[in-house]
Protein backbone atom coordinates (compact mmCIF):
# COMPACT_ATOMS: atom_id res chain seq x y z
CA UNK A 1 0.00 0.00 0.00
CA UNK A 2 1.51 3.08 -1.34
CA UNK A 3 1.72 6.66 0.63
CA UNK A 4 -0.29 8.12 -1.88
CA UNK A 5 -3.14 5.61 -1.84
CA UNK A 6 -3.37 6.04 2.04
CA UNK A 7 -3.01 9.62 1.25
CA UNK A 8 -6.27 9.84 -0.81
CA UNK A 9 -7.92 7.30 1.39
CA UNK A 10 -7.21 9.49 4.51
CA UNK A 11 -8.57 12.62 2.48
CA UNK A 12 -11.68 11.25 1.52
CA UNK A 13 -12.49 9.83 5.22
CA UNK A 14 -11.44 13.80 6.21
CA UNK A 15 -13.95 15.04 3.69
CA UNK A 16 -16.95 13.35 4.66
CA UNK A 17 -15.81 13.75 7.83
CA UNK A 18 -16.12 17.46 7.11
CA UNK A 19 -19.61 17.34 5.16
CA UNK A 20 -21.26 15.83 8.12
CA UNK A 21 -20.08 18.38 10.38
CA UNK A 22 -21.26 20.87 8.32
CA UNK A 23 -24.94 19.19 8.34
CA UNK A 24 -25.19 18.88 12.05
CA UNK A 25 -23.63 21.92 13.09
CA UNK A 26 -24.70 24.40 10.28
CA UNK A 27 -27.18 23.11 8.41
CA UNK A 28 -29.89 21.35 9.95
CA UNK A 29 -30.14 23.15 13.31
CA UNK A 30 -30.84 26.52 11.44
CA UNK A 31 -33.51 24.38 8.82
CA UNK A 32 -31.64 25.85 5.86
CA UNK A 33 -31.93 23.34 2.75
CA UNK A 34 -29.63 22.50 0.39
CA UNK A 35 -29.38 20.29 -2.88
CA UNK A 36 -27.37 16.74 -3.25
CA UNK A 37 -28.48 13.50 -1.64
CA UNK A 38 -28.20 15.41 1.82
CA UNK A 39 -31.03 17.71 0.42
CA UNK A 40 -33.29 14.83 -0.25
CA UNK A 41 -32.09 13.11 3.14
CA UNK A 42 -33.46 16.59 4.53
CA UNK A 43 -36.45 16.14 2.38
CA UNK A 44 -37.48 12.86 3.30
CA UNK A 45 -37.08 13.68 6.89
CA UNK A 46 -39.44 16.82 6.91
CA UNK A 47 -41.96 15.09 4.90
CA UNK A 48 -41.92 11.61 6.06
CA UNK A 49 -40.43 11.40 8.99
CA UNK A 50 -37.66 8.92 7.57
CA UNK A 51 -34.40 9.80 9.44
CA UNK A 52 -31.66 11.12 7.34
CA UNK A 53 -28.93 8.40 8.00
CA UNK A 54 -31.30 5.31 6.92
CA UNK A 55 -32.62 7.68 3.95
CA UNK A 56 -28.97 8.07 2.65
CA UNK A 57 -27.92 4.53 3.86
CA UNK A 58 -30.43 3.32 1.22
CA UNK A 59 -29.81 5.78 -1.23
CA UNK A 60 -26.45 5.96 -1.73
CA UNK A 61 -26.17 2.25 -1.89
CA UNK A 62 -28.49 2.81 -4.92
CA UNK A 63 -26.78 5.14 -6.00
CA UNK A 64 -23.50 2.91 -5.99
CA UNK A 65 -25.14 -0.06 -7.49
CA UNK A 66 -25.99 2.06 -10.45
CA UNK A 67 -23.11 3.65 -10.66
CA UNK A 68 -21.44 0.20 -10.45
CA UNK A 69 -23.49 -1.73 -13.16
CA UNK A 70 -23.71 1.72 -15.97
CA UNK A 71 -19.54 3.59 -14.77
CA UNK A 72 -18.12 0.33 -14.15
CA UNK A 73 -15.69 -0.91 -11.26
CA UNK A 74 -13.37 1.79 -11.27
CA UNK A 75 -15.84 3.88 -10.32
CA UNK A 76 -17.29 1.80 -8.10
CA UNK A 77 -13.89 1.27 -6.17
CA UNK A 78 -13.11 5.29 -5.44
CA UNK A 79 -17.38 6.14 -4.61
CA UNK A 80 -17.41 2.61 -2.15
CA UNK A 81 -15.56 4.64 1.16
CA UNK A 82 -17.99 8.10 0.64
CA UNK A 83 -20.92 5.66 0.12
CA UNK A 84 -20.99 4.00 3.70
CA UNK A 85 -18.89 6.59 5.76
CA UNK A 86 -20.34 9.54 5.34
CA UNK A 87 -24.20 7.52 6.28
CA UNK A 88 -21.92 5.87 9.47
CA UNK A 89 -19.88 9.49 10.68
CA UNK A 90 -23.27 11.21 10.55
CA UNK A 91 -24.83 8.73 13.03
CA UNK A 92 -21.92 8.81 15.04
CA UNK A 93 -22.10 12.80 15.53
CA UNK A 94 -25.67 12.35 15.71
CA UNK A 95 -25.31 10.25 18.68
CA UNK A 96 -22.44 12.15 20.44
CA UNK A 97 -22.90 15.76 19.38
CA UNK A 98 -26.20 15.81 18.06
CA UNK A 99 -27.60 18.40 16.23
CA UNK A 100 -25.66 21.97 17.63
CA UNK A 101 -26.76 25.52 16.50
CA UNK A 102 -23.80 27.36 16.11
CA UNK A 103 -25.30 30.63 15.19
CA UNK A 104 -28.68 31.69 14.95
CA UNK A 105 -28.22 33.42 11.55
CA UNK A 106 -29.91 31.98 8.86
CA UNK A 107 -27.14 33.74 6.89
CA UNK A 108 -23.87 33.41 8.81
CA UNK A 109 -24.77 29.68 8.93
CA UNK A 110 -25.36 29.08 4.58
CA UNK A 111 -22.20 30.79 4.62
CA UNK A 112 -20.33 28.98 7.06
CA UNK A 113 -22.08 25.50 5.86
CA UNK A 114 -21.52 26.10 1.97
CA UNK A 115 -17.76 26.99 2.94
CA UNK A 116 -17.48 23.35 4.95
CA UNK A 117 -19.43 21.66 2.21
CA UNK A 118 -17.54 22.85 -0.70
CA UNK A 119 -14.27 22.28 1.03
CA UNK A 120 -15.27 18.73 1.93
CA UNK A 121 -16.57 17.90 -1.57
CA UNK A 122 -13.51 19.30 -3.16
CA UNK A 123 -10.76 17.53 -0.60
CA UNK A 124 -12.85 14.20 -2.14
CA UNK A 125 -12.74 14.54 -5.52
CA UNK A 126 -9.01 16.31 -5.52
CA UNK A 127 -8.12 12.13 -3.50
CA UNK A 128 -9.67 10.65 -7.14
CA UNK A 129 -12.82 9.91 -5.24
CA UNK A 130 -16.42 10.75 -5.82
CA UNK A 131 -18.74 11.74 -2.73
CA UNK A 132 -21.00 9.22 -4.08
CA UNK A 133 -25.31 9.95 -3.93
CA UNK A 134 -26.21 12.65 -6.20
CA UNK A 135 -22.78 13.10 -7.37
CA UNK A 136 -23.84 9.51 -9.54
CA UNK A 137 -26.50 10.95 -11.49
CA UNK A 138 -24.83 13.64 -13.44
CA UNK A 139 -21.72 11.17 -14.14
CA UNK A 140 -24.28 8.53 -16.15
CA UNK A 141 -26.30 11.71 -17.81
CA UNK A 142 -22.64 12.91 -19.36
CA UNK A 143 -21.87 9.02 -20.45
CA UNK A 144 -24.91 8.90 -22.23
CA UNK A 145 -26.10 12.14 -23.61
CA UNK A 146 -22.96 13.92 -23.35
CA UNK A 147 -24.69 16.78 -21.19
CA UNK A 148 -22.13 18.67 -19.23
CA UNK A 149 -21.34 17.38 -15.87
CA UNK A 150 -21.85 20.66 -14.10
CA UNK A 151 -25.17 21.22 -16.11
CA UNK A 152 -27.13 18.34 -14.82
CA UNK A 153 -25.46 19.01 -11.29
CA UNK A 154 -26.95 22.40 -10.81
CA UNK A 155 -30.08 21.23 -12.13
CA UNK A 156 -30.67 18.73 -9.72
CA UNK A 157 -29.78 20.82 -7.07
CA UNK A 158 -32.72 23.46 -8.24
CA UNK A 159 -34.79 20.64 -8.44
CA UNK A 160 -34.01 19.34 -4.75
CA UNK A 161 -34.50 22.85 -3.55
CA UNK A 162 -38.14 23.85 -5.20
CA UNK A 163 -39.23 20.73 -3.68
CA UNK A 164 -37.83 21.71 -0.12
CA UNK A 165 -40.55 24.93 -0.64
CA UNK A 166 -43.33 22.57 0.29
CA UNK A 167 -41.86 22.42 4.55
CA UNK A 168 -40.12 25.57 4.55
CA UNK A 169 -40.69 29.26 3.85
CA UNK A 170 -39.80 31.70 0.70
CA UNK A 171 -36.75 33.03 2.63
CA UNK A 172 -35.17 29.60 3.69
CA UNK A 173 -35.14 28.94 -0.05
CA UNK A 174 -32.97 32.07 -0.78
CA UNK A 175 -31.05 31.31 1.94
CA UNK A 176 -30.70 27.25 0.19
CA UNK A 177 -29.21 29.35 -3.19
CA UNK A 178 -26.69 31.51 -1.06
CA UNK A 179 -25.65 27.72 0.50
CA UNK A 180 -25.24 26.17 -2.96
CA UNK A 181 -23.55 29.10 -4.60
CA UNK A 182 -20.97 29.15 -1.55
CA UNK A 183 -20.29 25.63 -1.83
CA UNK A 184 -19.76 25.40 -5.39
CA UNK A 185 -17.70 28.80 -5.74
CA UNK A 186 -15.41 27.35 -2.64
CA UNK A 187 -15.61 23.69 -4.33
CA UNK A 188 -13.56 25.71 -7.46
CA UNK A 189 -11.50 27.13 -5.17
CA UNK A 190 -10.42 23.91 -3.31
CA UNK A 191 -10.01 21.97 -6.66
CA UNK A 192 -7.18 24.06 -7.41
CA UNK A 193 -5.24 25.08 -4.53
CA UNK A 194 -1.90 24.12 -5.09
CA UNK A 195 -2.01 23.99 -8.79
CA UNK A 196 -2.01 27.67 -10.01
CA UNK A 197 1.04 28.44 -11.63
CA UNK A 198 1.72 31.91 -12.87
CA UNK A 199 2.68 32.19 -17.12
CA UNK A 200 5.06 35.25 -17.87
CA UNK A 201 5.44 36.50 -21.65
CA UNK A 202 8.64 38.66 -21.79
CA UNK A 203 9.01 40.77 -24.88
CA UNK A 204 12.75 42.29 -24.90
CA UNK A 205 15.76 42.61 -27.64
CA UNK A 206 17.77 40.87 -24.53
CA UNK A 207 15.57 37.98 -25.22
CA UNK A 208 19.03 35.76 -25.18
CA UNK A 209 20.15 36.92 -21.98
CA UNK A 210 16.42 36.75 -20.16
CA UNK A 211 15.78 32.94 -22.15
CA UNK A 212 19.47 32.13 -20.61
CA UNK A 213 18.91 33.77 -17.03
CA UNK A 214 15.52 32.17 -17.06
CA UNK A 215 17.38 28.74 -17.54
CA UNK A 216 20.40 29.28 -15.43
CA UNK A 217 18.75 31.48 -12.31
CA UNK A 218 15.14 30.32 -11.84
CA UNK A 219 15.96 26.47 -13.14
CA UNK A 220 12.60 26.92 -15.12
CA UNK A 221 12.13 25.90 -19.04
CA UNK A 222 11.54 28.49 -21.53
CA UNK A 223 9.54 28.50 -25.03
CA UNK A 224 10.77 31.04 -27.58
CA UNK A 225 7.20 32.33 -29.24
CA UNK A 226 8.02 33.84 -32.82
CA UNK A 227 6.67 37.57 -32.89
CA UNK A 228 6.98 40.60 -35.22
CA UNK A 229 6.17 43.77 -32.95
CA UNK A 230 3.02 45.71 -34.49
CA UNK A 231 4.47 49.21 -34.76
CA UNK A 232 8.43 48.68 -35.42
CA UNK A 233 8.21 45.66 -36.60
CA UNK A 234 11.05 44.31 -35.17
CA UNK A 235 10.99 40.29 -34.87
CA UNK A 236 11.88 39.71 -31.17
CA UNK A 237 10.88 35.98 -30.30
CA UNK A 238 8.65 36.27 -27.09
CA UNK A 239 10.43 34.24 -23.98
CA UNK A 240 7.60 32.34 -22.40
CA UNK A 241 7.45 30.99 -19.36
CA UNK A 242 5.37 29.21 -16.01
CA UNK A 243 7.00 29.63 -12.85
CA UNK A 244 5.34 29.35 -9.07
CA UNK A 245 3.77 32.47 -7.32
CA UNK A 246 6.60 33.26 -4.70
CA UNK A 247 9.33 33.20 -7.75
CA UNK A 248 7.88 36.19 -9.73
CA UNK A 249 9.49 39.04 -7.69
CA UNK A 250 12.97 37.61 -8.47
CA UNK A 251 12.29 36.76 -12.24
CA UNK A 252 10.89 40.77 -12.95
CA UNK A 253 13.92 42.13 -11.05
CA UNK A 254 16.20 39.62 -13.00
CA UNK A 255 14.31 40.90 -16.24
CA UNK A 256 14.79 44.56 -15.50
CA UNK A 257 18.07 44.15 -14.36
CA UNK A 258 18.92 42.95 -18.25
CA UNK A 259 16.40 45.18 -19.97
CA UNK A 260 14.44 47.82 -18.06
CA UNK A 261 12.52 48.42 -21.16
CA UNK A 262 11.53 44.81 -21.10
CA UNK A 263 7.27 44.71 -22.00
CA UNK A 264 5.83 41.74 -19.96
CA UNK A 265 2.91 40.07 -19.49
CA UNK A 266 1.76 38.00 -16.16
CA UNK A 267 -1.11 35.96 -15.95
CA UNK A 268 -2.20 33.35 -13.34
CA UNK A 269 -2.88 29.47 -14.57
CA UNK A 270 -5.17 27.05 -12.89
CA UNK A 271 -2.96 24.25 -13.48
CA UNK A 272 0.36 23.07 -15.28
CA UNK A 273 1.03 19.62 -16.07
CA UNK A 274 4.24 18.38 -17.60
CA UNK A 275 7.82 18.08 -17.07
CA UNK A 276 9.41 20.28 -13.74
CA UNK A 277 5.72 20.45 -12.59
CA UNK A 278 3.81 16.96 -12.71
CA UNK A 279 6.88 15.20 -13.35
CA UNK A 280 10.25 15.05 -12.04
CA UNK A 281 13.29 17.36 -14.12
CA UNK A 282 15.65 15.81 -16.16
CA UNK A 283 18.48 17.33 -17.48
CA UNK A 284 20.11 17.26 -20.76
CA UNK A 285 23.80 17.51 -21.73
CA UNK A 286 24.47 19.91 -24.73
Amino acid sequence: MNYKFIKNIAGVFLGNTIYALAVLLFIVPNGLITGGSTGLSIGAYHLFGIQMTLFLSVFNLLMFLLGFFILGKAFALTTLISTFYYPFILSVFEKTIGYTQMTSDPLLAALLGGVMIGSAIGIVIKCNASTGGMDIPPLIINKKTGIPISVSMYAFDFLILLMQIFYTNREMVLYGIVLVATYTIVLDKVLVVGKAQTEVMIVSKEYERINEMIIQELDRGTTMLKSISGYMKNEYPVVMTVISNRELPKLNHLVLNIDEHAFMVVSKVNEVKGRGFTFKKEYIES
